[in-house]
């Protein structure tokens, strides 16, 4: 009887364990969803400035319907169009990414790199992400060259180490951003500094939300804050949420807006479009865009 009671146990449970993988690899990744938030960074009776923060497509050259999705993002009306890195999963996925944003390449923007911008992803085993360290291996070479000379080429500032100030929404907007801290690309001393005097808004963008990048960035002025990388925990428990950030990013802060600690700024995480393609599940965290409207504190 014990022995029976066992078995049964353990068909129910791998039955449940079946059902949620199948929901998370066939039904929630595909389910993407905008997200919006209010953001108080503006001066007392300006107009309201909408921002599109877009991260983590991860694009594969066959998710048409990913791509659909992303194209009609046009509609929400964006200002400003930010784009936080990992932007590809195979070095044939440049017209994959460009077939999702051409409609928004007309909109002011700006982008950062990620990691799998750079180089494209390996099999690992996904539990690695719980251990506190772990090392970095990467797959082969993305044509990342070709992805950025489209989108300077269409006007979006590349950020990747780098500051400018550029008009959106009929503002004037300070942009810093660096290379991603996940493989020690970045390099903010070279573009730190105080906020610019007579400009409307400042942002500071990064695709990982290292605290060694978004300290200075706060401490510099910047007002509102943007990085990817996380997925939000990708597969999170409910109740509870992330089990990693995949950086030294809290938890709790795994998604959504935040005020950063000590400071006056705000961060924006995205938890992103899409999956690491070994591991091609989400759960308890639906693939996501942001629209943050900007308005007066």
């Amino acid at each position: 009887m014990r022995k029976r009671s066992l078995i049964s146990a353990a068909a129910a449970l791998a039955a449940v364990g079946g059902a949620t993988f199948a929901y998370a690899s066939l039904i929630e990744r595909n389910m993407f969803t905008l997200r919006r938030f209010d953001v108080p960074v503006l001066e007392p009776d300006a107009e309201p400035l909408r921002i599109l923060h877009l991260s983590d497509l991860h694009m594969m050259p066959d998710q048409r319907r990913k791509q659909e999705w992303v194209a009609g993002l046009i509609g929400t009306d964006p200002d400003l169009v930010v784009v936080t890195g990992d932007n590809m999963s195979s070095p044939y996925a440049v017209p994959g990414v460009l077939r999702a944003l051409e409609p928004l390449l007309d909109v002011p923007g700006a982008f950062v790199f990620g990691s799998n911008d750079y180089t494209g992803p390996v099999l690992k085993n996904p539990l690695q992400y719980l251990l506190p360290d772990w090392e970095y291996v990467h797959g082969a070479e993305l044509p990342y060259d070709d992805l950025r000379a489209a989108f300077t080429d269409a006007g979006w500032a590349d950020l990747n180490n780098a500051r400018t100030v550029i008009k959106a929404g009929g503002r004037s907007i300070e942009l810093v951003g660096v290379d991603d801290p996940h493989i020690e690309r970045d390099d903010y001393p070279s573009v730190a500094g105080p906020i610019s005097a007579g400009v409307d808004l400042h942002l500071g963008v990064t695709h990982t939300p290292a605290s060694r990048v978004l300290d200075p960035m706060a401490a510099d002025g910047f007002e509102l804050l943007l990085a990817g990388h996380t997925h939000g925990g990708q597969v999170c428990v409910p109740g509870y949420g992330a089990l990693t950030t995949n950086c030294d990013l809290p938890t709790r802060m795994a998604k959504g807006l935040h005020r950063w600690p000590g400071s006056d700024a705000w961060l924006h995480v995205s938890a992103g479009m899409g999956t690491h393609p070994t591991a091609p599940i989400r759960f308890a965290c639906r693939p996501e865009a942001s629209v943050l409207t900007l308005i007066p504190r």
